[in-house]
């Protein structure tokens, strides 16, 4: 485990996370869920002042937020302009004042906590949530006419891949090795073939078998 990932598995720890599960890697760049984000802050009791609208256009939102962490106060700025930062497709609709606070408040998480510059929210960029494992376009529709057969096979084949990755988290003997094999390239292309609520329960299981070889460590704690 690297310098940079040692330090953010530390961070995380401190409040329940592991890395395993949380973190994913595009191109080299560690990027963290925005939900994760929000239950550390929670965890945390971040509580965030009213934002302060500094841009408000039809395409167009730039906001301030400002959050407090017991008696360390950070603020951030979040863009989000439709075309340039903020891409949407097909029927999706656009929601750039949402995505602002989000990407501001997700920036004031990670100042907050000390993890600002070592990992970035899924909502910072495009090719951040579109690189996360299991991420599939919404907007991109299903043939209608699909046979049943295949989705039988789909599943029988994510059993199988559910329970081969499976058996490589019990094997693995060290907290490392659990997290190295969560973020390896492979195992990230494998978690991005499978349903949602599969690789939640992968990530769920990869973090018991973290707590079971005794993660957090007390340094962590």
């Amino acid at each position: 485990m690297n310098t940079t990932d040692k330090k953010i598995s530390e961070v995380l720890a401190k409040f329940g996370e592991p890395m395993a599960g949380n973190v994913w890697r595009v191109q080299g760049t560690a990027v963290i869920y925005h939900k994760s984000l929000e239950r550390i802050a929670a965890q945390a009791k971040v509580i965030f002042d009213e934002p302060k609208i500094i841009r408000a256009e039809r395409d167009e939102a730039v906001i301030q937020v400002t959050g407090r962490m017991g008696d360390r106060v950070e603020w951030s700025i979040g863009e989000a302009l439709i075309g340039v930062n903020y891409r949407v497709s097909g029927k999706q609709a656009a929601y750039v004042y949402a995505m602002a606070e989000k990407r501001a408040k997700d920036r004031v998480i990670l100042k907050l906590i000390e993890l600002h510059g070592y990992v970035y929210s899924e909502e910072e960029a495009d090719e951040f949530k579109q690189g996360r494992p299991g991420f599939a376009d919404p907007h991109v529709e299903l043939e209608k006419t699909e046979p049943q057969k295949g989705k039988v096979e789909a599943a029988s084949s994510n059993g199988k891949v559910e329970d081969e990755l499976k058996q490589k988290i019990t094997k693995a003997k060290t907290i490392n090795a659990v997290t190295d094999l969560m973020l390896h390239a492979d195992t990230q292309k494998t978690l991005n073939d499978l349903p949602e609520g599969i690789r939640d329960e992968i990530r769920d299981f990869a973090k018991a078998r973290l707590v079971e070889l005794g993660w957090p460590t007390k340094k962590a704690a």
